[in-house]
């Protein structure tokens, strides 16, 4: 069964002023549409058809650069979308927020780690929260559509959280302002979907 482009559960214009229309249009509609089907085309009449994008991506044959780059790109945007909400912003709580607060210090401690993964990043590709067995929480960061389900990649831990850092995230509103960019996204995170995740991953 091929994978499907999944609908946003917001309008594109939902999360303005933070990130406006046009981008959440062309990077859903375009971009992420065009990795959906070129994953597709990809594992059509390979061992891949049929599999689960999370299998597809924990088994990768990282040489294969055609399912690596457009299974990346269709597993992380769909992360992307679902953890970003008109009613976002805030802070955690529950457990997510003690292991936050274990591992970073405090939110702040978090927030100003995971915005220099994200700065820093060099090019393209996405800063990251990830969760461990057992609870841990850790930050990273991965080039291009990489993403810590690949083997040797990233934190190594399931991602519950991911900041997408491609200049077509940002560039129309923002242009070369990535930290306004990074710093305006944490009025979207949808806290309550990334605890749900932490607490089904933990």
């Amino acid at each position: 069964m091929a994978f499907e482009l999944p609908p946003l559960k917001y309008s594109f214009d939902a999360l303005e002023p933070h990130i406006d229309a046009k981008t959440m249009e062309i990077h859903h509609d375009k971009h992420h549409a065009g990795y959906t089907q070129k994953l597709n085309a990809a594992i059509e009449g390979t061992d891949n058809e049929g599999k689960t994008i999370e299998n597809i991506l924990q088994n990768l044959d990282k040489s294969n650069s055609a399912v690596r780059n457009n299974g990346g790109g269709y597993y992380n945007h769909n992360l992307f979308w679902e953890i970003m909400s008109p009613d976002g912003g805030g802070k955690p709580d529950g457990e997510l927020a003690q292991a936050i607060d274990a591992a970073y210090e405090s939110f702040d401690g978090f927030k100003e780690e995971l915005s220099k993964a994200a700065a820093t990043q060099f090019g393209s590709g996405w800063a990251w929260l990830c969760v461990h067995k057992g609870g841990k929480v850790e930050i990273c960061s991965t080039p291009n559509q990489d993403n810590p389900l690949m083997p040797g990649v990233g934190c190594g831990g399931t991602p519950i959280l991911g900041l997408d850092v491609w200049e077509h995230a940002y560039y129309l509103k923002y242009q070369n302002k990535r930290p306004d960019y990074i710093e305006a996204f944490f009025n979207v995170i949808n806290w309550k979907e990334v605890s749900a995740r932490y607490a089904q991953e933990k």
